[in-house]
């Protein structure tokens, strides 16, 4: 299987694990510039050189030494299931895409004929998004009418790839706390460019893509869509610290436990 969604910097430096919906453009864009001195200039997902990635072929077997030798910093970025599967809703099934298309052809299409959500105008956000809910629910648990996206399948299953291939993390920051956590991560690994987090451009590549969310995270979780939340969501509550009783506090309960991760993703 490999390192699938791994991201290396050309000095080797620095590896890391591609979570979508969890910062994954600004931390493309920081490992650009600590190699290159300057960003990339566009979407930093569309780069095919300055940057390793598992999706281009000469970067696969960098990759594969660097991750199974276990001597390059390795680190991934996780986000709270309610915030990280709402982020989703807005971007990927009410937003347009980069290419000026819904995301994926057909499939919004779809959910809006087989679940009743609504996209356009100034629909009900909250109705809509509780509906989604069951699509993705569907998709995840039963593989039904789909597969499950990428953006909306669990933290745990992309993050535990690298482990159960060969790799181990370093460390796992969070969105959340995200200037602090990237502030540690590059205390770890020499940077040819040193860059200033506080300071630098977040790159947001979904903003705009959506409408945007009407209400505060909290009023889009009836207890309904709270336990379909914490049926499809479990593990990552679990594994990193997030409180599945109170979808408005964005924040982990508490750090995260290495080896906990690595003993519950490795099986």
């Amino acid at each position: 299987m490999g390192f699938p969604g791994t991201w290396m910097t050309e000095s080797e430096s620095l590896v890391y694990r591609v979570i979508p919906k969890c910062a994954c453009s600004t931390i493309g864009q920081i490992m650009y510039y600590s190699d290159h001195g300057h960003y990339f200039d566009g979407d930093i997902h569309d780069s095919t050189q300055g940057l390793h990635k598992w999706s281009q072929d000469y970067s696969q077997q960098p990759i594969t030494d660097r991750v199974t030798a276990q001597d390059t910093y390795t680190f991934t970025c996780v986000r709270n299931p309610y915030t990280r599967v709402l982020s989703a809703f807005f971007d990927k099934i009410c937003g347009i895409q980069r290419n000026g298309r819904r995301y994926r052809g057909n499939l919004v299409p779809n959910i809006i004929r087989k679940y009743g959500v609504e996209v356009e105008g100034d629909f009900d956000q909250i109705q809509s998004f509780r509906r989604f809910l069951l699509f993705a629910r569907d998709t995840i648990k039963y593989r039904r009418p789909m597969d499950p996206d990428i953006h909306w399948s669990a933290v745990s299953g992309h993050a535990s790839t690298l482990i159960v291939n060969g790799g181990r993390y370093d460390k796992v920051i969070t969105t959340e706390n995200f200037k602090e956590g990237m502030k540690e991560v590059m205390k770890n690994i020499e940077v040819k460019h040193p860059l200033d987090i506080d300071t630098m451009p977040r790159f947001n590549e979904s903003e705009g893509h959506g409408p945007k969310r009407a209400h505060p995270v909290e009023d889009y979780f009836d207890d309904l869509s709270m336990h379909l939340v914490y049926e499809i969501y479990k593990r990552d509550f679990v594994l990193f610290k997030y409180d599945a009783t109170d979808p408005s506090r964005k924040e982990p309960l508490s750090e995260p436990d290495m080896d906990e991760i690595h003993a519950k993703l490795g099986d």
